[in-house]
């Protein structure tokens, strides 16, 4: 169900009344926010500046025989972050980066594009928006999301996450669901195509709905060391204010797949790898020097944006994800700080398919019901600007490239 709202101001203006009340001493609480998350900032821009890698690394193979130490996985869920190394072969990825650009060519996508529906969603971002475009059904595409190798690994980022907690059982690890996103195809030489910092999966939401209160329950109560950006209850119970590309789904972790070599300069993804970033934020917006019908410009129905004059201590630790290659593939926790980098100062094209890793619950299983008829027509998922470009395109993916592991994650045996 969709949140709605008509006064939002007013809305505002409660909930931070509310939340203060709760939490009186909330000026002490974020002086010791600030000063934490500032020294973790500080650690990883000192690591990066270094020349270290600040975003973990896992390869594939370790994650199929179980031989990912406990040491990488408690560094993964303090960066919020990871990038899985060689999860498709080389060779396997390059085709299927020109099959992509055989399927957008003959089907003459840029004349289309002309004609785009315009997508809000990043408007309020000081950077405009990447060369994303609003294809979803493309072979490659299908083919990437049903694999058993991306499937395993989703299925151990899930398995990071506490799934049981409050009494409840969450969600489903072992099953994941397809949630169709876009490709990024971006030529060597663009500029100020990027994105400014920015969290997705709810904006104001984050402070006014009930079921995001609980998820931040220990943060608003001040105990915010308590707080686990890992533990899943109540986030599968969240409702968004309804909007053109905004995500209705519970993702455990954002993600891309590279379909080009890529690396810093390229117009790649920047991270802040701070898992808990989040309790930064939302302390931030409850302090006296922002106004009262304000949460540091968080707009409704936008990507929650991260400004240098509300959380500058956060962009110290703004780093570029390090050089992948084709087949790799990069996931970051749905509440952790990203950006896209302004110029691709790089050779060749810097291409990606973005495949999220999400879990069977309800909510999720409500979404693929209304997922399926797009995949079946195809057009532009729910979640995303109506362009419906591709329901007569040549070579669309159709229910006959579905593997009986496609046709679960899709949603046609529910």
């Amino acid at each position: 169900m969709a949140l709605k709202i008509d006064d939002m101001p007013g809305a505002i203006r409660q909930a931070k009344k509310e939340l203060r009340a709760a939490l009186p001493n909330y000026r002490e609480v974020f002086a010791e926010v600030e000063k934490a998350i500032g020294e973790e900032a500080k650690r990883i821009a000192a690591q990066r500046d270094r020349g270290e890698n600040v975003i973990p690394e896992i390869r594939f193979a370790d994650i199929t025989e179980g031989r990912v130490s406990a040491e990488q996985i408690a560094l993964v869920k303090s960066r919020g972050a990871c990038v899985i190394r060689h999860v498709f072969p080389r060779e396997q990825v390059r085709r299927w980066d020109d099959d992509i650009a055989h399927y957008v060519e003959q089907n003459r996508l840029d004349k289309r594009l002309e004609n785009r529906a315009e997508d809000k969603y990043f408007g309020q971002l000081a950077s405009s928006k990447p060369q994303i475009y609003g294809v979803y059904w493309s072979k490659p595409q299908v083919l990437a999301r049903q694999s058993e190798s991306l499937t395993a690994a989703r299925v151990f980022l899930n398995r990071l996450w506490r799934n049981e907690s409050e009494g409840r059982v969450h969600f489903d690890p072992e099953r994941v669901p397809v949630y169709a996103d876009r490709l990024r195809r971006r030529p060597p030489g663009s500029a100020s195509l990027g994105l400014s910092a920015h969290c997705d999966g709810g904006s104001v939401e984050r402070w006014i709905e009930g079921n995001f209160r609980k998820v931040y329950r220990h943060v608003f109560a001040g105990n915010w060391r308590d707080y686990d950006p890992f533990d899943a209850a109540f986030r599968p119970d969240v409702e968004e204010i309804a909007s053109p590309a905004v995500c209705s789904m519970f993702r455990t972790f954002q993600g891309w797949t590279a379909l080009t070599p890529q690396g810093p300069g390229d117009g790649t993804l920047q991270l802040v790898p701070i898992a808990g970033s989040m309790v930064y934020i939302l302390l931030r917006a409850l302090q006296d020097d922002v106004a009262d019908d304000d949460l540091c410009g968080a707009m409704p129905g936008r990507a929650l944006s991260i400004k240098p004059e509300f959380h500058a201590p956060l962009f110290e630790a703004l780093s570029s994800i390090p050089k992948m290659e084709a087949g790799d593939t990069v996931f970051w926790h749905s509440d952790v700080i990203h950006a896209v980098e302004d110029e691709h100062k790089g050779a060749g094209y810097s291409n990606v398919m973005y495949i999220a890793s999400a879990p069977a619950c309800a909510k999720n299983d409500a979404y693929l019901k209304r997922q399926l008829p797009s995949f079946l027509e195809g057009e532009s998922p729910p979640d995303f600007p109506a362009d419906h470009f591709e329901t007569d395109f040549t070579g669309r993916a159709t229910v006959d490239d579905l593997t009986p592991l496609g046709r679960a994650q899709l949603g046609l045996d529910l």
